[in-house]
């Protein structure tokens, strides 16, 4: 399968997880969040400590994600990453998009081995989807 055809059959879902979201604007979790937002998808933000983000309900970790939620943006250091596949894997995830910085080997095999549709080739979801500034 093509990169491109990866990415269709990811952003062909009908929700998001964000795993790594951030309350802080500056950071890659909450622009990513905030470009499915622009783009009018719906985006369930995970992180363990708040509440909401971007007035998005967050969940604490993705075993906690909607059942409709198959693909997860995953915006953690490679050693989270790790960990993220492993609850991504138990929890019937699968399509997987570690965003440039959140690529690791080991987590890129784990997912492959069970079936899941993984994007780490440094490809931007930023980028493929087209998020501005406000």
């Amino acid at each position: 399968m093509t990169i491109e055809e990866k990415i269709r059959r990811f952003l062909d879902q009908p929700a998001f997880g964000v795993v790594g979201a951030s309350t802080r604007p500056h950071k890659y979790g909450n622009k990513v969040l905030r470009c499915y937002l622009q783009n009018d998808r719906r985006v369930i933000p995970v992180n363990p400590v708040a509440e909401t983000i971007e007035g998005q309900a967050c969940v604490a970790s993705v075993a906690q994600l909607p059942p409709e939620v198959k693909s997860i943006s995953v915006i953690t250091p490679p050693e989270v990453t790790r960990t993220v596949v492993e609850m991504a894997i138990t929890r019937g995830i699968e399509h997987i998009w570690m965003q440039p910085g959140a690529e690791d080997p080991e987590a890129v095999r784990n997912a492959e081995q069970a079936g899941i549709n993984v994007i780490a080739n440094g490809s931007c979801l930023l980028v493929v989807l087209g998020y501005h500034e406000h």
